[in-house]
């Protein structure tokens, strides 16, 4: 099965008005950038973002933001480090044009996690006494209170890896890994945009990061250069 798409715009052609989409990468350490900019492209309105940051340090989210595509957000880290700097989703928010849902880091990939074992739920201690802990189901076990915490589905995953096969198996280069492999397994559809692409046969099965079965949609993108930093 050949997974290759010619385009990048081909690749996001039908992701639909109110879609849930994952969005993978640290920063700018394995984030889908081209793919970002293809959906803004594209123009689906309404979506609600999984992701770790919005606009910080992954400034092709702003493009989707700028567009008014973006209805909510579900990520870790919604705004500046420094009050004396306002993002743009920041500046949204206050306003009133956009949603925001805060996770913790953990209980954000396990969320992940759990959608791609078929969880639909778990109970964590991260979280409560907090304003994480609002309007969540809390239960104690063996003397400790715990969140029930439920499962992150997304619709559609973006994720940016170093190399693929035609069959959609992927390494990823280093720390890029973070959360693409997570958000790919939990989606109902997950594109690639990877910076080489191999014969079948070719990857080391015993270094293969994320399993083809996992990956319907890949595409060659150039490798891009990128200023080591949040601020921007």
């Amino acid at each position: 099965m050949n997974k290759i798409y010619e385009s990048v715009s081909e690749t996001v052609a039908d992701i639909p008005d109110n879609a849930v989409v994952a969005i993978g990468g640290f920063f700018t350490c394995g984030n889908p950038g081209t793919l970002i900019d293809a959906l803004a492209v594209h123009g689906a309105k309404k979506l609600t973002l999984i992701t770790q940051s919005m606009g910080v340090g992954n400034w092709e989210i702003n493009h989707l933001l700028e567009n008014k595509q973006v209805s909510k957000a579900i990520c870790n880290y919604p705004f500046y480090r420094s009050a004396s700097k306002i993002s743009l989703f920041e500046k949204m928010l206050r306003n009133g044009d956009v949603e925001c849902e805060v996770s913790p880091m953990g209980t954000f990939i396990e969320r992940l996690r759990a959608a791609g074992a078929g969880i639909p739920a778990f109970y964590t201690p991260t979280g409560v006494g907090t304003v994480v802990a609002k309007g969540k189901e809390t239960r104690v076990f063996n003397g400790s209170e715990y969140l029930l915490e439920e499962a992150l589905k997304p619709d559609f995953a973006l994720i940016h890896a170093y190399k693929a096969d035609p069959m959609g198996n992927i390494i990823f280069r280093k720390t890029a890994q973070n959360y693409n492999p997570e958000m790919a397994k939990a989606a109902t559809v997950a594109i690639a945009e990877v910076e080489e692409i191999v014969e079948t046969g070719d990857l080391d099965p015993d270094c293969i990061h994320l399993p083809g079965i996992y990956v319907q949609r890949i595409v060659r993108v150039p490798r891009k250069d990128v200023v080591i930093s949040i601020d921007d």
